[in-house]
């Protein structure tokens, strides 16, 4: 039997890599005292009790039947209004459509902006479903390399010499998975004046906005001159712990919307009316609850990164790069004399603690492992013990 060319273009998102998250779960599943830091998700931690309530709620009430493609009007006016309070900038309702999670938003977003054959430039280090996603309709992801000795933050001037006549999107991830770097303003206006020099769209994956630590959340959206030309990707999965519930949104101008509406009515048909109630309930958060909870596990989220990176830090044949945001910390291994792959394979045979290697997240990265912020306080210091044991045990 025949299958169609995009079966090649998204297939094979760093096998190696999620082998080890594999055997790390096999290993948990067999009995063993394992800890799983490879993921971007806290097992452990539960969607708050009053989203939760207000689910059920919704579904008592009958909410359960088609609802509008792209959200409900009260969702969507909830995101309007988080986007001003993370960004600053003024967008309308109608500007916004819910989507299937934040994967699901930029997969859509880049369907409508880039055909078979155009270029979408993406710096590297890179979220690992990036590669697929931009092929999937044709497109070449063109990779800028970000120095690991600048906190991987791009530098504009390596976005100015790979474009081409063929490029139509930058895709930036700030601040970024897998490194938690944040781009500074300098650097987003340099690039914001490059796609409007080359008339480009300009993708912007903020799903971390929520987690910054030493530097301000800048989107390149509230730029001046950028509103038209910016896609902003958000999502409900991490901030308030709903990775399961696949509510996420794209925020841009009226005709991109209603051309992302065309295509939902072939995909997506809309997303349960119940869990956009959920979704909102959070938002809009009438008792305080949900933020206090929210406040809480950002606040805990930079515990454990100082944690970690007090732990890590004077480790022979470690480096640490110290992240802004996010949830992961990247450790440069190569010191130890060993590739990323073969430390994340021993440490996880060796002293059981799974880790994803750098590699999965594109060759700027290559020689490092991403170590999830993924489990409580001590979990986290047994996880840096055993570490430092293992890298102690390579001098």
């Amino acid at each position: 039997m025949r299958y169609s060319e995009m079966v090649n273009r998204v297939g094979g998102m760093g096998d190696d890599a999620w082998e080890i998250h594999r055997r790390a779960w096999e290993k948990e599943a067999a009995g063993e005292s394992v800890i799983i830091l490879s993921a971007g998700e806290e097992r452990a931690a539960t969607t708050p009790p009053a989203i939760v309530e207000a689910a059920k709620q919704a579904l008592d009430a009958g909410r359960h039947h088609y609802s509008p493609l792209t959200g409900s009007p009260a969702l969507k006016a909830a995101v309007a209004a988080r986007h001003f309070k993370l960004t600053g900038q003024t967008v309308s309702p109608e500007s916004c459509c819910i989507m299937a999670g934040a994967q699901n938003a930029l997969y859509s977003t880049l369907l409508c902006l880039a055909d078979a054959g155009d270029e979408i430039i993406v710096p590297d280090p890179y979220y690992a479903t990036y590669p697929g996603v931009c092929r999937a309709g044709g497109a070449s992801m063109v990779t800028v390399p970000c120095d690991p000795e600048a906190d991987f933050v791009v530098d504009p001037q390596k976005i100015a010499a790979a474009i081409t006549s063929k490029t139509r999107v930058i895709l930036l991830n700030s601040p970024n998975n897998p490194t938690g770097a944040i781009y500074p303003k300098a650097v987003l206006e340099a690039i914001a004046e490059l796609a409007k020099k080359h008339d480009l769209w300009v993708i912007s994956d903020e799903v971390y906005a929520d987690f910054v630590y030493d530097s301000p959340h800048i989107a390149i959206g509230s730029l001046p001159g950028m509103a038209e030309r910016t896609v902003t990707i958000g999502s409900m999965s991490k901030a308030y712990r709903m990775s399961g519930w696949r509510v996420g949104w794209l925020v841009s101008n009226p005709t991109l919307s209603a051309i992302i509406s065309d295509l939902a009515t072939c995909m997506l048909y809309g997303i349960a009316p119940f869990v956009q109630d959920a979704a909102l309930a959070a938002l809009t958060d009438e008792t305080g609850e949900i933020e206090a909870d929210r406040v809480n596990m950002l606040a805990d989220y930079r515990t454990r990164r100082d944690l970690v990176c007090e732990h890590l830090s004077n480790v022979p044949g470690l480096v640490l790069r110290h992240p802004a945001a996010g949830m992961f910390v990247m450790v440069d291994v190569r010191g130890t004399g060993l590739d990323d792959f073969t430390f994340a394979a021993r440490l996880l045979d060796e002293e059981n603690v799974g880790v994803m290697t750098g590699a999965a997240f594109g060759p700027s990265a290559e020689g490092h492992i991403r170590l999830g912020l993924v489990a409580k306080q001590e979990v986290l210091a047994d996880a840096c013990t055993r570490i430092r044991r293992f890298a102690l045990s390579l001098g």
